[in-house]
């Protein structure tokens, strides 16, 4: 036995890995296959690593620029964090909530607590009825008064809501929610993967109304307090990078930031990786780019898979403001502001000192931290060619307006503008499908391995679990063949 476990650390040790990006994805594949002592490379095209997940000082405050927090179903990202050392540093979110605006009349109001997606159980509760009115409430509920939905089943979620609520829940309270969490329209989000037990729930309460009522009562007992769906690190996201990162170097990973790779070719058994001048070899290959970058370079390799740009996500563009606005220290509007679609140039806000006590303590008495983001699925941001100044001043007026607080230009301290290529809400109708067959294919290619937001889709919950699941396939294939 002592022989076998001897001979099967000396393959691993022997195993060449390279790991193509160096985002989430790519580090914790990476770090996988160096826990069982295999040689491994990681290569990154530019000069950071972490992807998604940007860290930036505006104003002397170490802020996240990308993302901020990361989603707790599934306890993958939890599990991650504590074997990295950082679980102390967990913290909670402020349960005040959100606020939609862009109501009738330049009108805001809270967003509504519990609900799915925006779908309210009851759409005569008091939070609800001041977002939607009673001529809104009365249209929803016919959705318990139709006949009943028995097959329970429907793919658009947009389509869904407004045959059975009506237009005043989707626009002020549905589509405010998809596109500030997935850059997205109801129309193109499939209930199934959005909400998941929502169609299911639809057969045995036969209403929208009564699913959601059935769903939410069962998170309840589950312990599940609204808004209990997030978590974040105390000094931002970006330490899990950081944590990640030390961890490779300390397990022997070589990684290499500033390398792109020009081609992935087969080199004998194995794989040869060419870097400009230089090649690196490698026994497995896990591609963990954007879905561009990783199609062009698995595309010679894996048949019936297309090298071609793959259909474009939103384009999203974040501005971090840190605002000399001490009247903000009321969270005036709570955590943040969704917007109905349309009504203001910006999709949604931030206040994130409001969020995250980390920030308030770190930013002081006077200043404030407020995120604006642009763009969306389907639209490039409004902030497109514009200069820097053009966006921080835009991004000042967009936060005074959907704060409802007046905000000058020579209030901000400082700013940083973070620009995201995202990849297709993993939400959107058909997806799923698309991407399992993809998976199939790149499978079937043995020593072969993709990883990262284009397949998982986006968000830590989605993306970590993902890597962990690819890279241990490959890892088994290598080891035991």
């Amino acid at each position: 036995m002592t022989a076998d476990v001897g001979s099967l650390f000396e393959h691993a040790h022997a195993t060449r890995v390279a790991v193509i990006g160096g985002g989430i994805a790519g580090l914790v594949a990476a770090r996988e296959f160096a826990k069982v002592g295999m040689t491994v490379t990681l290569l990154e095209a530019t000069d950071r690593l972490g992807g998604a997940i940007r860290s930036g000082e505006v104003d002397g405050i170490a802020l996240d620029l990308g993302a901020e927090s990361f989603a707790t179903r599934g306890g993958h990202v939890r599990r991650l964090i504590d074997e990295l050392g950082l679980g102390d540093a967990v913290v909670e979110p402020n349960r005040a909530g959100a606020w939609v605006a862009g109501l009738p009349g330049g009108k805001a109001a809270p967003l509504p607590k519990g609900g799915i997606l925006g779908i309210p159980a009851n759409p005569f509760a008091e939070d609800v009825r001041r977002v939607i009115g009673w001529g809104g409430a009365w249209r929803a509920y016919l959705d318990r008064l139709r006949p009943p939905l028995t097959i329970g089943h429907e793919r658009s979620l947009g389509r869904l809501v407004r045959s059975r609520l009506g237009s005043a829940v989707l626009d002020r309270l549905v589509a405010p929610v998809t596109s500030g969490v997935y850059s997205a329209r109801p129309d193109d989000i499939d209930p199934d993967i959005a909400a998941p037990g929502l169609n299911a729930a639809l057969t045995r309460a036969g209403s929208l109304t009564g699913a959601v009522a059935e769903l939410t009562a069962a998170r309840s007992g589950e312990g599940k307090a609204p808004g209990a769906a997030v978590q974040g690190l105390d000094g931002g996201i970006g330490r899990l990078v950081d944590a990640l990162a030390a961890s490779l170097r300390e397990q022997g990973v070589d990684i290499r930031t500033e390398t792109p790779v020009a081609s992935l070719d087969r080199a004998g058994g194995g794989w040869r990786i060419l870097l400009g001048d230089e090649t690196v070899e490698a026994d497995v290959v896990i591609v963990a780019t954007e879905e561009s970058a990783a199609r062009t370079l698995l595309a010679p390799h894996v048949a019936g898979l297309a090298a071609g740009p793959p259909t474009p996500g939103p384009v999203v563009h974040v501005v971090t403001l840190v605002l000399d606005a001490p009247e903000l220290a009321a969270a005036p509007r709570g955590t943040g502001v969704l917007t109905v679609p349309g009504a203001f140039r910006a999709k949604a806000l931030t206040h994130a000192s409001a969020k995250w006590s980390w920030i308030a303590e770190r930013a002081g008495s006077r200043r404030e931290v407020v995120r604006v983001s642009f763009g969306a699925q389907g639209e490039a941001p409004v902030t497109d060619g514009m200069s820097d100044d053009e966006i921080a001043a835009l991004a000042v007026e967009e936060a005074s307006a959907l704060l409802g607080v007046p905000l000058k230009r020579a209030q901000l301290r400082g700013f940083a503008i973070a620009r995201f290529a995202q990849s297709q809400p993993a939400a959107t109708i058909g997806l799923r499908e698309a991407t399992e067959r993809t998976r199939d294919v790149i499978r079937s290619v043995p020593s072969l391995g993709a990883a990262g937001a284009w397949l998982a889709g986006t968000g830590l919950a989605q993306v970590v679990p993902d890597a962990l699941e690819e890279a241990d396939r490959v890892r088994r294939g290598a080891l035991f063949g």
